[in-house]
């Protein structure tokens, strides 16, 4: 198999290339970089920082020029390369098998190293939080190839039955969850019915539409949701009908047990639920892959046609993925209420589902491991880039860049086909 040749860039093109991204950069960085406004006598003053503009404009222009070199050295270097795609592809297989295992031992022992640190384990828990949600889209979006930007919508759902539920009725967190999760697969029905003949981005505009209605049912009908207050005081989950609770409460788990009581043991048993969930998440999607269904579903994400006429129903696959990456959502919408205690429509913005989306994308359409990696990226860059202050999202959208510049396909492109055919005669 010959590999085309990449065509390299003369010196002229390179700087006309660089100077045209730094032109860029120096357009954008004006109001950013360049002009800042500072309190003078009661006034605003603008004052003009040519310096820090004129540094972010060679940066861009000089890391565009070793960016096109170094992607002309990858080239050349796959095109010199012997055909052996097979081998590399089972050794990256095999890899991410054991980051896999690995990253689940790092995850399981975190909270045993870091039980005094309240702030490792609360962001671990929001990037598990992260990583449940974006393994539900991955189901619609990654696997069926329905482009849904409402998803947060189901993540809603399933925060407010928590929190009605618990509320209303005093159910608990284990006795709401799977009730939680059969509303929002039936909301996932729902919003896939209508929407059956429609693809790309028509679909993306209904499922936006559907994820702005919720919400703002949510803002406006004050007697069901409680509008823009929300719902507060949501019980938090417990075990074996103990809590974690200062002793003295009739229902504390320290006390019941005779250890003592801290602050962070409530912390540390919430990260574990849902890394419980965020694994059993796996297992279920994993399996529901080499079933029928899910292979029906990347089937109809790679030919919807062509399904149609080898006797697959369509109807059925498409409203099975809303159904169950809705029910994924619910679940982590469940947990979400239940680590607050208090919920409102602010929380379950488009911005959320545009983060969640962006997880999928990034992480590599149908790949597991694609989302833990991503939701790794875009919930650590934030909290990292706290100390930047004024520049930290600038930082967070280069890196998003940089990332689809160097994997346009996503962090993991390339992942583990669900089955593989063997040949008579090969090994497997």
């Amino acid at each position: 198999m010959q590999v085309q040749a990449h065509h390299a860039q003369t010196p002229t093109e390179r700087l006309k290339d660089a100077g045209a991204v730094a032109f860029i950069a120096l357009l954008l960085g004006i109001p950013m970089l360049g002009l800042t406004t500072i309190d003078q006598g009661g006034a605003l003053r603008v004052i003009t920082r040519w310096p820090s503009l004129a540094l972010f404009v060679g940066i861009c222009f000089g890391g565009r020029i070793v960016l096109q070199l170094a992607k002309e050295t990858l080239a050349r270097r796959r095109a010199n390369r012997p055909a052996k795609a097979k081998a590399s592809e089972m050794s990256a297989n095999r890899l991410q098998s054991i980051i896999g295992w690995g990253g689940a031992g790092v995850a399981a022992a975190l909270p045993l190293f870091f039980s005094d640190n309240r702030y490792v384990v609360d962001t671990a828990t929001t990037v598990l939080i992260y990583v449940m949600l974006g393994w539900g889209l991955n189901v619609v979006v990654g696997l069926a190839g329905l482009l849904d930007l409402g998803y947060v919508a189901f993540y809603a759902v399933g925060a407010y039955t928590y929190g009605l539920l618990s509320t209303e009725l005093g159910w608990g967190f284990w006795q709401a969850l799977p009730v939680a999760g059969a509303i929002t697969a039936g909301f996932g029905l729902l919003l896939g019915w209508p929407t059956l003949r429609l693809r790309g981005d028509y679909l993306a505009i209904v499922t936006l539409g559907f994820g702005e209605i919720i919400r703002l049912i949510l803002v406006n009908w004050t007697n069901f949701s409680g509008g823009p207050n929300g719902i507060s005081s949501i019980p938090r989950p417990g075990l074996f009908g103990f809590t974690f609770t200062p002793p003295g409460s009739g229902t504390s788990i320290a006390e019941a047990f005779g250890f003592a009581y801290a602050p962070t043991q409530r912390i540390i048993f919430l990260y574990y639920v849902i890394l419980g969930l965020a694994l059993l998440t796996n297992l279920f999607v994993r399996s529901m892959r080499k079933l029928p269904t899910g292979r029906a579903w990347e089937a109809v994400r790679e030919d919807e046609i062509a399904c149609k006429a080898m006797g697959i129903n369509v109807t059925r696959i498409k409203l099975s993925a809303f159904a169950i990456g809705a029910m994924l959502g619910g679940f982590a919408g469940v947990f979400f209420a239940a680590r607050q205690g208090f919920i409102s429509p602010e929380s379950f913005t488009f911005s959320e589902s545009a983060i969640i989306l962006a997880i999928v994308v990034l992480g590599g359409m149908g790949s597991q491991m694609g989302v833990v990696l991503a939701s790794l990226v875009l919930v650590l860059l934030p909290e990292l880039g706290r100390d930047f202050a004024e520049y930290r999202m600038l930082l967070f959208g280069a890196a998003m860049v940089l990332i689809m510049v160097w994997r346009p396909g996503g962090i993991l492109s390339h992942r583990a086909p669900t089955l593989v055919y063997v040949a008579p005669g090969e090994k497997a």
